[in-house]
């Protein structure tokens, strides 16, 4: 079994590949679980996605460009399925049950996230896999979990939002609910997952079922916003950019553009205020304790702003934190990536797909100084197809007649 191999290779792995000698079998779709796969590749492990036939992972039509949906290899596909290998399988078939029965014995890991009952309607839930390898750890990501009302509910980023209450509190008084501007649940749920996998990794015995629920994910990552209303009583609601634990913290108009400031100690917020030119502040009542400054909170922006609006963002970031007040520009997303902080430590590296130099994240983390970075482009649909096959004992010819009866 090869789930035996990977415990027997824990000792001789790199330290920068903790996951060497691990098969993940990757059933996943869009964004969620690819992206769970993704960062367990970006670790060393063998990931090797499971597709339908003939159209595969849905984010190979997904993106920007029409060109590249049309040829299979979207930029939403791209964007979290390098590192990977693809097969393509008919689950619905006789042969192809058998067939992923058999991918299952040489695997560690499964990950799928079809609605709940999807698998065991195909006669191939865990129960039934467990007995095919005791050893092989599941992991089934969905919106809201494998029981309860919303169970079989789709499980689209928006739609997790909404419910998770994420919107309600995004934006401000007047535009609330608001959407994040990226697929929050998505990439929570899928990292959620991630860490699960691994965890589930390090037991011995190994064998078990994850049930990640992208809402359950978004909410545990809410942190003072639930407690504050479970333990505090304190209505949660849409602050804007303001941070409603203190003040002057928030976003606030420099010259040419905004800037966050988070003086949250007395001392950060008079050395502000000294340093502004400001230190009548200091003595106004309004803004004498934490909570007068709170109460008063836009009051003080604008007083702040009125000496802020004289100089640059960049003079400001620069004076402000070399005395000890948290201070950082507001940067669109060109910006950050071409930030030299960002692109000193090289979170972007570059890859060739398909004969073209394409930027891509790395691992978000450096492990004893190095961060793994995907070797190879984002499979073709069904680009491992002969490889994978031909190790569980398929002939030439049985690949091809598989193939012509659409199974693989």
């Amino acid at each position: 079994m090869r789930a035996a191999l990977g415990h027997g290779l824990q000792g001789l792995q790199k330290v920068t590949e903790p996951l060497a000698g691990i098969r993940v079998l990757d059933l996943t779709n869009v964004l969620a679980g690819p992206y769970c796969c993704y960062q367990l590749a970006l670790m060393g492990a063998e990931v090797i996605k499971v597709e339908r036939p003939g159209g595969g992972d849905l984010a190979r039509v997904l993106g920007a460009d029409p060109v590249r949906n049309t040829a299979g290899m979207g930029i939403s596909f791209l964007a979290q399925n390098a590192e990977k290998k693809s097969v393509t399988l008919d689950m619905k078939s006789d042969k192809g049950k058998a067939l992923l029965k058999h991918l299952v014995q040489t695997a560690d890991v499964l990950v799928e996230n079809f609605r709940p009952g999807v698998m065991d309607r195909l006669g191939l839930g865990y129960d039934v896999l467990r007995d095919v390898n005791p050893n092989l750890i599941y992991c089934a990501v969905s919106g809201f979990g494998q029981d309860g009302p919303r169970r079989g509910d789709p499980a689209y980023d928006q739609i997790v939002q909404g419910i998770s209450g994420v919107m309600s509190i995004t934006g401000d008084p007047d535009t609330a609910p608001y959407r994040v501007g990226y697929p929050l649940a998505d990439t929570v749920g899928g990292m959620t997952a991630a860490f699960a996998v691994a965890a589930a990794l390090n037991a011995n015995p190994r064998g078990t079922y994850l049930d990640v629920a992208m809402s359950e994910a978004v909410i545990s990552t809410m942190g003072w916003v639930v407690s504050n209303y479970l333990v505090g009583d304190v209505m949660p609601g849409a602050h804007g950019n303001e941070n409603i634990t203190s003040a002057p913290s928030g976003t606030f108009a420099t010259l040419d553009g905004p800037i966050n400031i988070a003086a949250n100690r007395d001392e950060q917020w008079q050395t502000l205020a000294r340093h502004l030119g400001r230190p009548e502040l200091l003595n106004n009542p309004g803004y004498a304790t934490r909570e007068d400054r709170k109460r008063n909170r836009h009051a003080l922006r604008e007083e702040l702003e009125q000496t802020l609006q004289t100089k640059s963002a960049a003079d400001w970031v620069r004076e402000l934190n070399a005395i000890g007040v948290p201070t950082g520009q507001v940067l669109s997303v060109p910006e950050a990536l071409a930030d030299e902080q960002l692109s000193g430590r090289g979170l972007i590296g570059s890859l060739k797909v398909q004969g073209e130099d394409m930027k891509l994240a790395g691992s978000p983390v450096v492990m004893d100084g190095v961060r793994r970075m995907p070797h190879t482009a984002p499979p073709k649909l069904g680009a491992d197809n002969t490889a994978i096959w031909s190790e569980i004992g398929l002939s030439g010819a049985e690949i091809d007649a598989l193939s012509k009866e659409g199974v693989i």
